[in-house]
Formats: structure tokens, sequence, C-alpha cells
């Protein structure tokens, strides 16, 4: 029987999502949880390898169990004895042809902002704070030059073991609410780093520092020493993976408070 959960986690206190020898990580206390539901051990694969201090509300995994057992029990039942800071969200029952990673379509990544001077102490973790105003509409054209498939080198760490810079980015908002902005962006894939990367030069162009065309240039150069900082981990959300229809898995989520801006 093969398993599809949706997980969400804080990675404040994590080393990643992937398991590591000698840190926590999420798919450690994952595993460690679902072999004692399943009295087995399970090996899980995810969506997307979510590096340290990155969360998500919208990452998927599967597992393959020899024993059946209801949904409540891959819910509720994995809830129970999972740290507080992730979650089961869903459950679904999968064809054996489905993987989490290599059946998805896309993926969606959010950079959430807390854009005002001083920081707060109700999203110390959470959230990247940015102390210098922003505007959102200067940053929002600047992605526009990002749209479509292309070498997406200049936004890709050094430590990057695709095979390939190569992505398709089908698309990237950024919006406002008072003081938080959000920037989203959705990608066939994205390399080690690439959202950090692509925010920390959107803070450039927000600041009035570079032009919106900036973005061009700078994707044209191939060269990731003219991009902008690498952004904080702490802000980033895995907000959803897209799969084919046949599997009828949930969409991207709306996420909590203000992590669902949305057009008007």
């Amino acid at each position: 029987m093969r398993v599809a959960l949706g997980i969400s986690y804080s990675g404040a206190r994590y080393s990643g999502f992937q398991r590591q020898s000698d840190a926590p990580s999420v798919q450690e206390e994952l595993e460690k949880v679902l072999s004692r539901i399943a009295d087995e051990k399970i090996e899980i694969a995810c969506a997307g390898r979510t590096d340290a201090g990155v969360s998500a509300f919208g990452q998927v995994i599967h597992f393959d169990a020899s024993k059946k057992r209801k949904e409540t029990a891959w819910t509720m039942g994995v809830n129970v004895f999972l740290p507080p800071d992730i979650s089961v969200d869903w459950c679904r029952f999968v064809p054996d042809d489905f993987h989490a990673r290599f059946s998805a379509l896309s993926r969606t990544y959010r950079y959430v902002i807390l854009n005002r001077p001083l920081r707060s102490a109700l999203f110390p973790e959470g959230i990247t704070h940015f102390h210098f105003r922003l505007d959102e509409h200067l940053m929002e054209e600047g992605g526009q030059y990002l749209l479509g498939e292309n070498d997406f080198t200049s936004f890709r760490s050094s430590e990057c073991q695709s095979r390939t810079p190569w992505r398709r980015v089908d698309r990237l908002t950024v919006r406002r609410t008072g003081d938080f902005v959000v920037v989203e962006i959705k990608a066939n894939a994205f390399l080690h780093h690439m959202v950090r990367n692509i925010v920390g030069s959107l803070f450039l162009v927000g600041m009035g520092r570079k032009k919106p065309e900036w973005m061009r240039e700078l994707l044209l150069s191939k060269d990731r020493t003219l991009a902008g900082m690498n952004a904080p981990p702490n802000g980033l959300f895995l907000a959803g993976v897209e799969y084919p229809e046949r599997f009828g898995l949930p969409g991207v989520g709306d996420g909590p408070l203000f992590l669902s801006l949305k057009d008007k």
C-alpha cells in the first residue's frame, strides 16, 4: 500500500528535511513515528528537500506500508507522537506509480518578509525582518524578467548538485498587506538556494538600488557573484506541490494568516 501525506513543519530547529547522521531532521522525526504506526521500518520520499531553517505548509511525502491502516491512523495517530513543530495535514492512498518527487509537475515557494523598521517579538524565527522600506511593485516588475525556461546559474548555490541550471519559472508575484511582503514563486523545480538568491536580489530592486530590468541582466550574466545576498532561510516556506489530477491530491494551500496573500 502506497500512502501520500501532506506535511507542515517549522524548520527552525532542524538541519533540513533530509535525514542526517549528526543533526536533527524532519525526515528522521517522521520516519520514527511512521514506523511506530506501521509496525515496520518506514522510509519516506519527499517532494522537496528543504534546507536548514526552511519551513513548509505544503510538503508532500510518500511511503509504502505492508499493513493496511485507516486514514486516521496516518493523520491523527501520527500527529499524537510527532513533535509540535511537525504535523500531518492530509492523507491519500495512491497508486504504486506515484512518487512524491518525480510525479510532481511544479512546486511553489513563498518568502515572507516583515518589512518595517523594528522587529517583532511575535515572529522571531518564522519570517525574515527587513528594515529598509521595500517597493513591492518594483520587486514584482523585476521578477517578471525571470519567467520562462532559463539558465539560473546567477541564482544557484556553489554547493548545488543539480546536473543542469535550467529551470522553468511559471509565476512570480510580490504582494503587500500592511507590514508583510510575500514573494511567491512557482516553478517546475528549484536549484539549491534559488529562491533565497532571487529574493536577495529583489531586495536591491525593492530598495531602489537596482532597476527592475537589472534582474534580466543578472539572469543573462550567469554569474552568481553579481547577484544580491542569499536571503535568510527563515521566511521561506514550501507552500505546495502540484501533481497530475489523476492522483487526487490537494493543490497549493493558502497557508496560515499572512502566508496566504492573493491577488485582489
